[in-house]
Order: structure tokens, then sequence, then C-alpha cells
């Protein structure tokens, strides 16, 4: 439940930081591509980064790639320029901290950036 709920919301932050860079236009006239950009992106990095996990891999590979493929696939398909991408870049990278903030704290699923411990809302009341 935590791997697919991560998801849906790395998705959908992800869908919305291309709409808030690209703007509404845009982002109409791009709508298939955007869906399916946003659903490789998700699907491959959750995936490679929970079986890099699991199998054993050190976090700075499992995590760098998926990464990498959120940071720089999205600007090279829909043809961003370099404003665009500035913008994409910062708001993707504040984008997910925030993200592990909320499911480390509210929930206590730590996968997403397992270098950086958030105490669990429960902790504080025992």
């Amino acid at each position: 439940m935590a791997f697919f709920c991560n998801g849906c919301c790395f998705f959908f932050s992800i869908f919305l930081v291309i709409r808030l860079v690209i703007g509404k236009q845009a982002f109409i006239t791009q709508f298939r591509k955007i869906f399916f950009l946003s659903v490789l992106v998700v699907i491959v990095g959750m995936l490679f980064g929970k079986y890099g996990q699991n199998f054993g891999l050190p976090w700075w590979i499992y995590y760098p790639v998926p990464m990498l493929v959120n940071v720089l696939l999205p600007p090279l398909l829909l043809k961003m320029n370099r404003k665009k991408t500035i913008q994409y870049l910062v708001l993707s990278f504040l984008s997910a901290p925030l993200i592990h903030a909320f499911f480390s704290f509210f929930f206590n699923w730590t996968e997403y950036m397992p270098f950086w411990k958030i105490p669990y809302v429960k902790t504080f009341f025992q």
C-alpha cells in the first residue's frame, strides 16, 4: 500500500510541476504525452528504487537513477527552453523532500529518501 500511495503522490507532483512550468495551453495540447511521461517516470522510478533496495543495492545507486530519469526526461521530451527547464528542476527538487516528509511523518513510509530520517507522528504520542 505504501508503495502505491507514494507512487500516486509522486505521479501527481510530476503532473503538477509540469503543469506549473509549461502553462495551461501547452499542458492541454501535450496532455497525452505528459500523462504517459509521468506514468513512465513514476513506474520506472518507483520499481527501480523499490527493487534496488530489496536486492541490496546501496542507496546511492537505487536513489539517483530514478531521480535522474525524473529530472532529465521531462525537459528533453517536452522540449523545454532554458528558463522552463530551470523552473522544472527547482520545483521538482523542492517537491521530492516535501513528499518524503509528508509520507514519513504521517504514515512512517521512509523508502522514498532513506538517508533522511523523519520521525513518525506516533512517536510523539508514546
